[in-house]
């Protein structure tokens, strides 16, 4: 009897008509996969002739034939139909998706993307090719053994342990980017990949780094994956070590679960654990950071507990563990509140963890499209057998300036700024907190876009993020924390108020 055993490295096809982008692929994959490359379709369809290919990356936009159609000649030549073909395209529109998996795309992939999910949803097409191949070489081998009914139980015996190999390999293969609930979930119970869902209560965790996105956009894009890769790595160590459903990764951010697929009675408890051991984790972050000479990052989590309906969604083509439910959105609203280095709780999470936790302060929001105020609270530490706490924060005192500077102020409309605009001051810093003096009078943990002028009223820059602190008191005087600061104007503020 003859196995399939992967001896020799796979062979991937990377098509994009920019050598840029091909050069970005490359570099992710090079270490583990033999790669062939071209800027051409038709090229493409070529090349896949030789038999040799495992996995095609394909983007869409490119002169000539473009990716949709070098997907369906690819789907309709026997000889090339087997090879899974996943896009990797700046082309984000829900109608570009549904066309690439119509087309027969096996995945789609959106520019930026996070190299993380890229060499996961590879090593997982190619861990599925070779288990389909398994499987029906199995199934092949069973059919024989119909028809040699003395050695069926013996063949039966290595028939199983090649399903249970195929089994195990793509229960590692799912695992290096799921969780291993969820892997569990799709390979053992017999309904595990019928569509479909079920009501749980589950906490929600939103993580998201402060600034990166502007960041992103000013630093050479092979940084920009180091950062994001080192980050990820040290969160999703932390996220499945306190047994985390990870959702999904969403550029720098991180949608997780506790509570489904499996519940267990500590989900609330575990989450904000989870939550902590994760803002501790970005010293050690930041420290490879500096030693590589890059910016330091901080991060803000909320945390929510509700119903939720979580299962297997999607179509035959593609299906994916993932949730909906209003717990999601209000989850999103309150991880929009944070500040770098804070975890925000719901007022049920903070129920269902009960006394433990350790709760700096609390106050009522109302957050933007809620039919009623949220309560919310600060957490520091949780006790019981979790007992971890955050550092205790530095105290900061605010360096009045000789000079106060001009500033034009925006309330941000989500990822908008607003058409309003404000005059004031910048009158006291310490970075990243300032206090201004405007007519503005905003509520606590209002967004604001700032443009920063110097003593001589020259823009500084335009594009700072604030979060407001402090209600005003009645004399236009109010407290901020800045969420993102250009380079230019980093060091412009530092050099008024050094730390």
């Amino acid at each position: 009897m003859n196995t399939l055993a992967k001896t020799t490295r796979s062979r991937i096809l990377i098509v994009d008509d920019l050598p840029g982008n091909i050069k970005v692929l490359a570099e992710l994959l090079k270490d583990e996969y033999d790669l062939s490359m071209t800027t051409s379709g038709q090229d493409a369809l070529r090349l896949a002739q030789s038999g040799t290919l495992e996995l095609i990356l394909l983007d869409i936009v490119m002169p000539g034939l473009d990716g949709f159609e070098v997907c369906r000649r690819l789907r309709e030549n026997p000889g090339t139909r087997g090879i899974p073909v996943i896009f990797v395209t700046g082309q984000g529109d829900t109608e570009d998706e549904a066309r690439g998996f119509a087309v027969g795309a096996v995945d789609y992939i959106t520019k930026p993307f996070s190299a993380p999910v890229v060499r996961a949803r590879v090593k997982t097409h190619l861990g599925l090719k070779l288990a389909r191949e398994q499987i029906e070489q199995s199934n092949q081998e069973i059919r024989h053994l119909n028809d040699n009914l003395v050695a069926v139980l013996s063949e039966q015996k290595k028939a199983n342990e090649l399903l249970d190999r195929a089994n195990r390999f793509i229960r590692s293969t799912f695992g290096r980017y799921m969780s291993e609930d969820v892997v569990a979930n799709i390979l053992d119970s017999p309904d595990g990949l019928r569509l479909g869902g079920e009501k749980r209560e589950v906490t929600v965790m939103m993580s998201d780094l402060r600034g990166f996105t502007l960041l992103s956009e000013r630093r050479a894009p092979e940084d920009v994956v180091m950062m994001l890769n080192r980050y990820l790595e040290v969160m999703t160590e932390i996220l499945l070590h306190y047994n985390g459903t990870i959702i999904e990764f969403m550029g720098d951010g991180i949608l997780a679960l506790f509570g489904a697929p499996i519940s267990r009675p500590d989900d609330p408890q575990r989450a904000v654990a989870c939550a902590l051991a994760m803002q501790r984790a970005m010293s050690r972050v930041n420290a490879e950071n500096r030693e590589r000479h890059f910016p330091e990052f901080m991060m803000g989590v909320g945390l929510n507990t509700g119903m939720v309906v979580a299962g297997n969604i999607g179509s035959d083509k593609r299906t994916k563990y993932g949730v909906v439910g209003s717990a999601i959105n209000l989850t999103a609203r309150i991880e929009s509140l944070t500040v770098g280095g804070q975890i925000l709780i719901s007022d049920a999470t903070a129920t269902a963890c009960g006394p433990i936790l350790s709760i700096d302060q609390s106050w009522e929001v109302m957050p933007k499209g809620a039919g009623r105020p949220l309560t919310i609270h600060q957490v520091s530490g949780i006790g019981g057998t979790y007992l971890l706490r955050l550092p205790e924060p530095e105290t900061i005192l605010l360096k009045s300036l000789d000079q106060p500077l001009m500033v034009r102020l925006r309330v941000m409309e989500g990822k908008h700024a607003g058409q309003n605009e404000h005059m004031g001051t910048l009158i006291a810093l310490a970075p990243p907190r300032a206090e201004i003096l405007s007519d503005l009078r905003a509520e606590r943990l209002t967004n604001l876009q700032i443009e920063l002028y110097d003593s001589r009223e020259q823009l500084i820059s335009p594009y700072l993020y604030a979060k407001v602190l402090t209600e005003d008191a009645g004399d236009g005087r109010q407290i901020l924390h800045f969420t993102s600061i250009p380079p230019e104007a980093e060091s412009f503020l530092h050099a008024l108020a050094p730390g």
